[in-house]
């Protein structure tokens, strides 16, 4: 794991962006609770604010809010 993650950001998701409201290096999985890299974001859901880690955590979650 990168040692450079020192701080967590606090952020708003939206459609495709979001917004820095607390800068920092790391943003949380809402799930497993594992450091992604700022940079390296790209799985969240807009509608419960929750960030993935990757394709295989969002896509569990989905299947979880969707009952499949």
């Amino acid at each position: 794991m990168n040692s450079n993650l020192e701080k967590c950001a606090v952020i708003e998701l939206y459609h495709g962006q979001f917004k820095i409201i607390e800068p920092g290096d790391y943003v949380l999985c809402s799930i497993t609770k594992k450091k992604i890299p700022l940079v390296n974001l790209k799985y969240w859901n807009v509608d419960l604010q929750e960030i993935y880690s990757g394709p295989d955590v969002a896509l569990k979650r989905y299947k979880e809010i969707n009952e499949i």
